[in-house]
């Protein structure tokens, strides 16, 4: 686990104050990748649990500013991985990864475009996945959105999505069925 940006451990301020510790580590992913705006490449992290972290890993809990209790013993800190390899398909690179057991969960942060329910009939049939992401690039109803997934060991999962045209941390959009195949393929990473 390499770290290339650290967390504060200070609840993030636009998260909801109800919401659950894996959705504040989503939403706390999502206003990262916002500081560093749009047409970013895809970005992997690990969530490590602050309790076990400041139990087994007292000097790594030290560096990220993690080792004093802040009363909220399931709290998840993102640390940032190494740089996704330009031009692999996503779903080669996660069938890539193996976490050790320190790794809570993870969580990825992609940009794609889409296109809005109302065009989903307009798709033309038979076309190759490159064919397929052209056609939606020069729809005239796309969407560019960032996807922000998150997958705990224990199967539970949260998703952010943000819209470039609504890109406001108070219209991110959180659930955790947003993304089914991206949650897939990150809870694919823990199986033994």
């Amino acid at each position: 686990m390499s770290s290339n940006t650290g967390s504060s451990s200070l609840p993030d301020p636009s998260a909801p104050m109800a919401a659950s510790p894996l959705t504040r580590a989503v939403l706390e992913i999502d206003e990262y990748a916002a500081t560093l705006g749009w047409d970013q490449p895809a970005r992997l992290f690990a969530l490590v649990d602050n309790a076990k972290l400041r139990s087994q890993e007292p000097a790594l809990a030290a560096q990220l500013g993690l080792d004093e209790p802040t009363g909220d013993n399931t709290s998840y800190t993102p640390i940032e991985q190494d740089e996704v390899p330009p031009g692999t398909p996503l779903d080669k690179f996660l069938g890539t990864i193996a976490w050790p057991d320190a790794v809570a969960g993870c969580a990825l942060t992609v940009e794609r475009q889409m296109l809005p329910p109302s065009a989903e009939g307009s798709v033309p049939h038979g076309m190759s996945e490159k064919q397929l992401a052209a056609w939606v690039a020069r729809h005239p109803d796309r969407q560019e959105v960032r996807m922000t997934v998150a997958v705990l060991r224990d199967g539970a999962r949260e998703t952010a999505l943000r819209l470039r045209e609504k890109d406001s941390p108070k219209e991110v959009l959180t659930g955790a069925d947003l993304v089914p195949g991206l949650a897939e393929a990150l809870a694919a990473t823990f199986a033994e």
